[in-house]
């Protein structure tokens, strides 16, 4: 069967020896692509070197189809309390320790008011666990979590130990976390890599992270991906990757969208719609209670 063919094949039969799929026959696809099926692993194995050089390209296709599609939201997702899109300022959320959840500004400001006005008790906007009063009660609150297979307690925790410079245990704790699904332990693993900490510098393995955390929603993965793109003349895939994260709201991308148009990259009319849902995406997580909480957190600032 020639590659040129392969694409056509009539995916109800055996790609190897023919057979059809019936009650007692089950074909399951090829490991890398979705061309061909197969009835056994000897009939996959035996159908290799027909079906190598398409396998290779279609995979390629299917995964530039996943890394390009558009997230419904970015990595950080709603704040599970007012259930508005997080801003993608760390600074305006906050991660609780108890349950590993990460509460916007505006719901952690307006409970901690609510206690104070009411003289209550502190606790977890979400939870309502009391609010550890040292960090060796939060750590073992964290740890408690990690025990229990959370994999933003391991991404904590990791951090913890980054930050530390202890960057083998980091290692240790984002490999599990993004292997749990976590998005932004990718994007920590892809730091480790980049810088050489705790592991061998390895640009394929950043990549890799970039891509896995771009996919997860991570619009600073995306914006490093442009610019990676960029810089080795796919200029295609730059202005894509810098589109999908300007729409999630990254500041920096619609910045390289900007720069991109002055030199012929981007039409006008793609770069005027990436301004617009740009700007959609920062609206969506601004509300009253937020800009109250905001408010608060610059009159304090300017005091100090």
């Amino acid at each position: 069967m020639s590659e040129e063919n392969e694409a056509v094949v009539d995916t109800s039969s055996c790609a190897s020896c023919g057979v059809s799929e019936v009650d007692d026959v089950k074909l399951k696809e090829c490991d890398d692509c979705d061309l061909v099926r197969y009835c056994s692993d000897e009939c996959q194995k035996n159908h290799i070197s027909q079906h190598a050089g398409a396998c290779k390209k279609r995979a390629v296709e299917l995964r530039d189809e996943l890394l390009f599609k558009q997230p419904e939201s970015s990595h950080l997702g709603d704040c599970p309390i007012c259930c508005l899109p997080m801003h993608l300022d760390l600074n305006k959320a906050t991660m609780m320790s108890c349950c590993s959840k990460l509460i916007c500004q505006g719901c952690d400001h307006a409970n901690q008011k609510r206690e104070a006005v009411g003289k209550l008790q502190r606790k977890c906007a979400f939870c309502r666990k009391p609010i550890p009063s040292t960090k060796d009660r939060a750590d073992k609150m964290i740890m408690k979590r990690i025990e229990a297979n959370d994999p933003v307690a391991m991404r904590q925790w990791g951090r913890e130990k980054y930050d530390k410079g202890d960057y083998s245990s980091a290692f240790k704790y984002y490999t599990k976390a993004a292997g749990l699904g976590d998005t932004e332990a990718h994007y920590w693993l892809s730091l480790l890599y980049q810088n050489g900490h705790g592991v061998e510098k390895v640009m394929g393995k950043v990549i890799h992270h970039w891509e896995e955390a771009a996919i997860g929603g991570h619009p600073r993965a995306r914006h490093n991906l442009g610019w990676y793109e960029g810089n080795n003349g796919r200029y295609e895939r730059a202005v894509k990757h810098y589109i999908i994260a300007a729409k999630q709201g990254h500041d920096r991308s619609i910045k390289a969208l900007m720069n991109a148009f002055k030199i012929g990259l981007i039409s006008k009319e793609d770069l005027a719609a990436a301004l617009r849902a740009h700007q959609a995406a920062v609206d969506a997580t601004k509300s009253p209670q937020r800009e109250v909480a905001e408010e608060y957190s610059r009159m304090w600032s300017s005091d100090d």
